[in-house]
């Protein structure tokens, strides 16, 4: 090991030689000696300042004694105090009277679209607009539209654990053999009659649908097809189909049925949060219409 100084740099080398390629023993630039101490001057006062340091059970709470589990606790106190403002007057008032109080319904949007994003968003979509499989909220009404049909579905759900559960189900017509392949044709071309033209279907068939759905659908759906909210069955003559508004899906729904879910809110959220999700999704409806 030969050292030597580089006739360039003026540096030694180390002796360190590979293919011909000298290593310069060049020292560390101040500039990160400076960043260095900086970082472990920055570590210490951190140390002594703020919590840090492990004690086994405990821990050092540091000179300013800050506490962030204290700092948020005290924060959501905070917001609770504010909010139980109008929380405790949302809970005192009828639904009739909390629509008619603008101010009231503001913080019902405000609060209720965060609540909504939180809770419903993912099967009704952003604006409660529904999904395949899943209802338009701002249309559709299986047990009626009011704000206190509204509260109770949200509050046992729809075929869901709760003991006071909705419950609704269609049967499957064609996989359950109740109905022929050409009745289900033939009903199908009838309940797309109830709300516009139906197509190129013949008349014979819609005649023949309307003689199935009386004898198998009627019961349910009522001798109008206009639904029957005691069994939570949909009105058919709107046109709007929560499974899609193919031919293709709606002979789905007769051949396999339809058995939606929807879980109970009672255990999840609180009576106010509820109320405010009911009249949030009232006012949706509103506002569509």
């Amino acid at each position: 090991m030969q050292i030597e100084r580089d006739p360039v740099s003026g540096y030694l080398t180390t002796g360190h030689e590979w293919n011909g390629i000298k290593e310069l023993n060049t020292p560390v630039p101040r500039i990160v000696w400076f960043f260095i101490a900086v970082t472990h001057i920055w570590a210490l006062g951190y140390w002594l300042l703020m919590p840090a340091f492990p004690l086994g059970s405990t821990y050092t709470k540091g000179l300013l004694n800050a506490d962030d589990r204290a700092a948020v606790t005290e924060s959501v106190r905070q917001a609770q105090a504010a909010r139980s403002g109008w929380t405790d007057e949302l809970m005192s008032k009828s639904y009739a009277e909390i629509q008619r109080d603008q101010a009231l319904m503001a913080e019902v949007r405000r609060s209720g679209r965060a609540l909504f994003g939180d809770n419903c968003v993912a099967c009704h979509g952003e604006n409660g607009q529904g999904a395949p499989g899943f209802p338009d909220l701002r249309r559709s009404s299986l047990w009626g539209a009011t704000p206190e049909v509204i509260a109770e579905t949200i509050r046992v759900g729809i075929n869901s654990g709760h003991k006071d559960s909705r419950v609704s189900q269609m049967p499957a017509f064609g996989r359950d053999q109740m109905l022929q392949g050409s009745q289900i044709q033939e009903v199908l071309a009838y309940v797309l009659s109830l709300s516009g033209p139906a197509g190129p279907r013949p008349a014979e068939m819609v005649e023949a649908g309307k003689a199935v759905f009386a004898a198998n659908c009627a019961s349910c759906h009522g001798d109008d097809a206009k639904g029957k909210l005691d069994v939570g069955a949909p009105n058919l003559t709107t046109g709007y189909w929560r499974t899609g508004g193919s031919g293709a899906s709606l002979h789905g729904v007769l051949w396999d049925g339809l058995r939606g879910q929807m879980p109970s809110w009672e255990g999840r959220l609180s009576p106010v949060d509820r109320k405010i999700l009911t009249l949030y999704v009232v006012d949706l409806r509103e506002r569509h219409q």
